[in-house]
């Protein structure tokens, strides 16, 4: 389980990290784009990744992470279930959500080697 305090921890330790609203859900964003949002009632993050990483982490566990069910989720947008995923998973969807959104620069800075 991971808790909303993580997500915000993680989600602001990357550089140029904002918080900030998103209609009714909290949203995390790097040079104004959206990487990741975060619904409080349903305890979701729906975070932005590439067509083949979606299908990876999706296919750890589809009832975990798993694509958004519309036109969204063909764009690699996936949503992660907190109260299910692993914390060591969820680090690792959420910082490639990140690495999928920011600059190369800002990328480079988080991505693994």
């Amino acid at each position: 389980m991971v808790s909303i305090d993580t997500v915000r921890a993680l989600a602001l330790s990357f550089p140029e990290t904002t918080e900030e609203p998103h209609f009714e859900k909290t949203s995390f964003r790097v040079n104004k784009k959206i990487f990741a949002t975060y619904d409080d009632k349903k305890q979701r993050v729906c975070i932005k990744l590439s067509e083949i990483d979606q299908d990876v982490f999706s296919s750890a566990d589809n009832t975990v992470i798993f694509p958004v069910d519309n036109k969204w989720g063909k764009q690699g947008w996936t949503f992660v279930e907190l109260n299910m995923v692993h914390p060591d998973l969820f680090t690792d969807a959420l910082t490639t959500s990140y690495c999928e959104v920011a600059p190369l620069k800002l990328a480079a800075l988080v991505r693994p080697t």
